[in-house]
C-alpha cells in the first residue's frame, strides 16, 4: 500500500511504533521528491514504498498508480532520496531466481549475484538425473522481483477501502470510513492487495453470497501458515498488523477513520522458518 504524498508526515509518526523512523533529512528529501515524482510521471496518486537495506547503500522505493490502482503499478528507487530511477518490472526468469539468490543487497544495482539451481532431466525414466545449473541474476532485477513478491505476500488493505468499478478499474473506495475497533483484530477485514489467487477457486456457492465489489480479493486470514500479528497502539485508537513472513513489513489503520496505509523497511529477505516457529 504504501503512505500517499499528502499524508506522508503524519502516517510515517504513525508507523514508529513498529520501529520504522527516518531522518530529518531524508523526510524532507522524500516529501519534496514524491510531489516532483508525481508531476514529472504523470501518476495518480503517488506512495512511498518502503526501504531495502543494503550493505553499502539502502534502496528507497517510491511506487505511481495511474487510475487502475491494482494493475497500473510503476515503481522507481533511489539511493539518496533525491535522485530516482525506474525500475522495470520483475521477469519470469527472475521470479524464479529470487528465491535461490543467496546473500544481502549490496547497494550496487549493476552487482551480479551467482545463482545455482538444479534441473531433472528425463523424469520418469531410468535415465533421470539431476543437473545443476549455475546463472547469474543482477541486483536490480533481484530487487524488482523482491518487490513484487512482497507484494503478492505482505501488502494489504482494510475491507471496503477499495472497490471494483464495471469496467473492471480498481479504485479508492471514497465512502470508506474505517473499521471499528472489533472488527480491526479479525484478519478476516483484511484483503491482499494483489491479483486473488485462491478466490477465483473457490465453489460458485460460496462467491454468489459475496459482494463482488468488495469481495474481489484474497482474505489474509486465509494465509498458510498464518503470518500476521495484531496490535493496538493508544488504547485501542491505533491499530498495527506486522508480517511475520517478511519481517521489516508494517501495516496502520485507525479504526472509525479513512487513514491507512503501510511500509516496508527490511533486508528484502522472507522469513522461510515461520512455519515451525508458530
Amino acid at each position: 500500500m504504501g503512505i500517499e504524498a499528502k499524508d506522508f508526515i503524519l502516517d510515517l509518526d504513525l508507523l514508529a511504533f513498529s520501529g520504522i523512523v527516518f531522518s530529518p533529512e531524508q523526510r524532507a528529501s522524500l516529501q519534496t521528491s514524491l510531489v516532483i515524482l508525481k508531476e514529472q510521471y504523470k501518476f495518480k496518486t503517488i506512495h512511498f514504498w518502503g526501504k531495502i537495506l543494503g550493505i553499502n547503500d539502502d534502496y528507497f522505493i517510491v511506487q505511481g498508480r495511474q487510475r487502475d490502482e491494482l494493475r497500473d503499478r510503476q515503481f522507481l528507487y533511489s539511493k539518496d532520496c533525491i535522485n530516482w530511477n525506474m525500475l522495470n518490472p520483475a521477469s519470469d526468469e527472475a521470479k524464479d531466481l529470487v528465491d535461490l539468490c543467496q546473500g544481502r543487497f549490496t547497494g550496487d544495482p549493476s552487482h551480479d549475484f551467482e545463482v545455482t539451481k538444479y534441473d531433472i532431466t528425463d523424469e520418469d525414466t531410468e535415465d533421470e538425473n539431476i543437473e545443476e545449473v549455475k546463472t547469474s541474476l543482477r541486483e536490480e532485477d533481484r530487487l524488482a522481483a523482491s518487490l513484487w513478491k512482497i507484494e503478492q505476500d505482505a501488502l494489504i488493505i482494510p475491507r471496503g477501502a477499495y472497490i471494483l468499478q464495471p469496467n473492471g478499474d480498481v479504485e479508492r473506495n471514497r465512502t470508506f470510513d474505517g473499521l471499528t475497533i472489533a472488527e480491526c483484530s479479525k484478519l478476516s477485514n483484511y484483503f491482499h492487495f494483489c491479483e486473488p489467487i485462491h478466490l477465483p477457486k473457490k465453489s460458485l456457492v460460496h462467491r454468489s453470497v459475496l459482494d463482488k465489489s468488495i469481495h474481489f480479493l484474497d482474505p489474509i486470514n486465509e494465509d498458510i501458515p498464518k503470518g500476521w500479528s495484531v496490535q493496538y497502539e493508544r488504547g485501542s485508537g491505533l491499530v498495527h498488523l506486522r508480517s511475520l513472513k517478511w519481517p521489516g513489513m508494517a501495516f496502520f489503520h485507525i479504526p472509525g477513520t479513512n487513514r491507512y496505509g503501510s511500509l516496508y523497511c527490511g533486508i528484502g529477505e522472507e522469513n522461510k522458518d515461520l512455519a515451525f516457529m508458530l
